[in-house]
């Protein structure tokens, strides 16, 4: 890190901690040459992502439509406040971990089932209910007898 008085190439960090915000971290730093100290943030860099819906409009990724559409999957079901957030942080590692700049809504619906199929059968089965547009009870059907069979 360069020194911002004088330029220097030379600086030490004599402190680190999180930033009020939690979200980066506030470094103080030394300059080896003219000893005056700054203070420096380190943020990750976030790759901005789009959503392909199915008629192929983008729009900015939202956890929120996520956690919306797991809390009526979830409603009157033995799932907690807590659980839920665990799941949605876990579907959003995951989408992020893919590394992709779009995902199409069909990888994330699919992501939210493999995870609530592990949870609440009833909830996995209304997601799917919604995510799938079971046209008729033999679709909805079929979804069943897969579940079941696992």
């Amino acid at each position: 890190m360069k020194c911002p008085f004088c330029q220097a190439e030379n600086t030490k960090v004599i402190d680190s901690r999180p930033a009020e915000d939690n979200n980066s971290i506030r470094r103080r730093r030394e300059c080896d040459v003219c000893g005056k100290r700054f203070t420096t943030y380190e943020k990750v860099e976030t790759i901005p992502l789009i959503v392909i819906k199915k008629d192929n409009n983008r729009e900015p990724y939202d956890r929120d439509k996520i956690e919306s559409g797991i809390i009526r999957s979830c409603h009157k079901r033995p799932v907690s406040a807590d659980k839920i957030k665990e799941i949605v942080d876990d579907i959003e590692t995951v989408i992020f971990n893919l590394e992709e700049k779009e995902i199409p809504t069909s990888t994330i619906g699919s992501i939210v089932m493999d995870k609530l199929k592990d949870i609440d059968a009833v909830a996995y089965v209304r997601f799917a209910s919604v995510y799938r547009e079971f046209k008729d009870v033999n679709t909805f059907m079929d979804e069943l007898k897969k579940l079941l069979k696992n």
